[in-house]
């Protein structure tokens, strides 16, 4: 037991950590990419297809009623998850990608015009820029950038003087992938209200290390994906304010989505359905539910306290090499630690370490923009879950030094 968490039992949770990797124990340190899945949301999946597999919210038999049920049970669950104040603010989408797609498209169908702007920062992931790109072309609108400071925080100056009357909306991750940097998203929500913009927030390397409450931050959007919340691939989360979710078009069209349809006109269903088109991943939203409810039982704040007393101690073992550079050194970062070793291209550190059993990240992580405006190659990424130890780190550090000779 350490701090509230009984990292043994945890880990003895999750299944692949039993992996043997080039005949080495698994040190698994990409959280960031995605997070392995603890048994329970494995039996979840299983249960799904074995007991309640049938087509749900249209069918009479007992197996579609009972796979609704379970389906907006789970909605519910994220909605208390995210502190929404209502379960028709959650739309299940495939992942923060698409929900991101989903706001921009539909978002700036119904409010953007010619010579208006988009604020973004130099840190967004590619999936938080791409969409807002594609509406700038459409649209003939300008994408605004703020930038960071030496330390990798926004510089919040520059981001109140690009709020003007033409912004019609900011989008800005709450946490860097790269950079580990938590971003002042509250403050940044109300500064971009006080001139009636809404703000979109990329909470996907948030969601899973901290407390979060859209009321409290009164986000307009927040997006996440299940897949790094120890939650299945495919499955994600767009919460909007019901204003907004009414207020804005449909993204796709087909069925579920539809009140009436002729070939003269069709009307679309109420909140959230509107948004959901197509047979829902229903087996992947409850399990996103067990992934939540597992996340809730150990206690958000607990994970929290640990992953940055883990985050503290694999900083400090990192600065033990010679000719280390740290990428990122807010004072508020998540569990997230880039770095680059003297003149060592970062790929060839990741490739080595892999023949050594533990798994990092190397390049630039989807967020190329922010890596060239760093003028740099790439870097090795280690990123952290509830499931990592002092004692992998320490494993990490001693294969660092080796592959560091081995490449010097």
């Amino acid at each position: 037991m350490i701090d509230n968490i009984d990292i043994d039992k945890i880990r003895s949770e999750f299944p692949i950590l039993k992996e043997l990797i080039y005949k080495k124990p698994l040190v698994y340190f990409d959280n960031g990419a995605t997070t392995q899945k603890p048994q329970c949301v494995l039996d979840r999946i299983n249960y799904g297809y074995e007991h309640l597999n049938a087509n749900i919210h249209r069918g009479v038999h007992y197996l579609s009623q009972k796979a609704t049920e379970a389906h907006e049970n789970a909605r519910k669950t994220i909605a208390d998850f995210l502190g929404a104040e209502k379960r028709e603010e959650i739309v299940f989408t495939r992942g923060t990608t698409e929900a991101i797609n989903l706001v921009a498209f539909s978002y700036g169908e119904a409010f953007c015009h010619e010579g208006d702007e988009v604020i973004l920062s130099v840190m967004e992931h590619h999936s938080n820029i791409v969409p807002w790109q594609m509406l700038c072309e459409r649209k003939k609108m300008t994408l605004r950038v703020v930038p960071m400071n030496e330390n990798a925080e926004l510089d919040m100056d520059a981001y109140k003087n690009l709020l003007n009357d033409k912004t019609k909306i900011v989008s800005i991750t709450h946490v860097s992938n790269v950079l580990g940097t938590v971003n002042p998203v509250k403050e940044m929500i109300s500064l971009a209200h006080a001139r009636h913009i809404p703000v979109l927030i990329d909470g996907a390397q948030a969601v899973p290390h901290i407390a979060v409450n859209v009321q409290d931050l009164d986000a307009d959007f927040y997006v996440f994906s299940g897949h790094k919340i120890y939650a299945p691939t495919g499955i994600g989360v767009l919460y909007g304010k019901e204003k907004w979710l009414n207020a804005i078009p449909p993204y796709q069209g087909g069925g579920e989505m539809i009140a009436q349809v002729s070939f003269e006109k069709t009307t679309y269903n109420e909140l959230p359905y509107k948004f959901e088109a197509g047979t829902p991943d229903y087996i992947g939203s409850t399990a996103l539910a067990e992934a939540v409810n597992y996340v809730q039982q150990i206690g958000i704040e607990n994970i929290a306290a640990y992953e940055h007393a883990l985050t503290t101690y694999a900083t400090k073992r990192l600065l033990e090499i010679e000719q280390m550079r740290i990428v990122g050194t807010a004072a508020y970062k998540g569990a997230v630690i880039s770095f680059l070793i003297g003149s060592i291209h970062p790929y060839d550190l990741g490739m080595l370490l892999d023949k050594l059993g533990i798994a990092v990240r190397t390049g630039h992580h989807c967020a190329q923009p922010l890596i060239d405006s760093l003028g740099l190659p790439g870097t090795v990424r280690a990123s952290f879950g509830i499931y990592n130890t002092k004692a992998e780190v320490d494993i990490f550090i001693d294969a660092l030094k080796r592959v560091v000779i081995m490449l010097s």
